[in-house]
């Protein structure tokens, strides 16, 4: 399923519609979190922040969790699901889509911080930010999920583990990774592109710069020179380096901020339940640490 619109160049968006509030970005001052549930605080905008944000940018993403117990797909990869009328929490499906699903909030948090430089930035003073599909608006932000759990381990987790509190040890029905073993998943590159390391005259692939305020439109394969999707060169073997972040993906101090866990839940070693396999937990990071 997706949500967000990756064509959405301005801004079509209803701020009274529960999709609207779905998918938005929050600009950190400092350390600081911000005031109110993700999407609906001051500090959060559709479109990229007009300002430098000291703290960097943080996307907020809420993914649907009605299902029309159907369909497991849609040529959209939208219309077999919706979201809950009125809000994101408590609230029941509609009819119309009668299975309600688990709540999936995902966080991304953009380092920034380096490019809080006004010789860095646009001389008229615009945003200098643009997502990697050639938008230059935020308008655009989406996320995708594809179901990858591993045989029942969603079913035993969504059994047994109701407490809410967002701390992955405190379920025992999943394994969790260590930081070390976390930092250390990351896939060789398929596409023979730079995109690290320096920088580049353009996005990778057939990504134009799309300002809008028309909708994008995705550039036919018959017009684009760029190096294919994939290669036929068998890919490295050999480990990547380690990728330590920036901050700290947990809260050092008393477990009081929204939806961070606590450094002290996580495992220093991979924790292993006999006899059951899952996929890793996911931890918030925390900017400015």
């Amino acid at each position: 399923m997706r949500v967000g619109n990756p064509n959405l160049r301005r801004n079509s968006l209803d701020p009274a519609d529960i999709a609207s509030r779905a998918v938005t970005l929050r600009c950190f001052e400092g350390l600081s979190l911000g005031t109110g549930a993700p999407g609906y605080a001051v500090e959060d905008t559709f479109d990229f922040p007009k300002t430098m944000c000291s703290g960097g940018i943080r996307s907020n993403i809420y993914f649907p969790q009605c299902w029309d117990g159907v369909n497991l797909d849609s040529p959209d990869h939208e219309s077999h699901v919706s979201h809950p009328p009125g809000a994101f929490f408590g609230v029941q499906c509609p009819s119309t889509y009668p299975v309600h699903l688990p709540l999936l909030f995902m966080e991304i948090v953009w380092d920034t911080r380096p490019f809080n430089d006004p010789e860095l930035w646009p001389v008229d003073g615009s945003q200098p930010f643009v997502f990697s599909m050639g938008d230059p608006t935020g308008f655009g932000q989406h996320a995708d999920y594809v179901f990858g759990w591993e045989g029942d381990s969603l079913q035993r987790a969504m059994d047994v583990c109701t407490g809410g509190d967002g701390i992955p040890t405190n379920c025992p029905e999943l394994t969790v990774q260590d930081m070390d073993t976390m930092n250390a998943c990351k896939v060789h590159a398929t596409v023979p592109e730079v995109v690290e390391g320096q920088y580049i005259d353009r996005l990778p692939g057939c990504n134009p710069l799309q300002h809008g305020p028309s909708p994008a439109t995705a550039i036919p394969p018959s017009e684009c020179t760029d190096a294919p999707f994939t290669t036929a060169a068998p890919l490295p073997t050999t480990p990547l380096p380690l990728v330590t972040p920036p901050w700290t993906v947990c809260h050092s101090g008393p477990g009081s901020e929204y939806l961070v866990p606590d450094c002290d839940s996580i495992p220093p070693k991979t924790t292993q339940v006999p006899g059951r396999g899952a996929g890793p937990a996911m931890v918030t990071p925390v900017p400015g640490a």
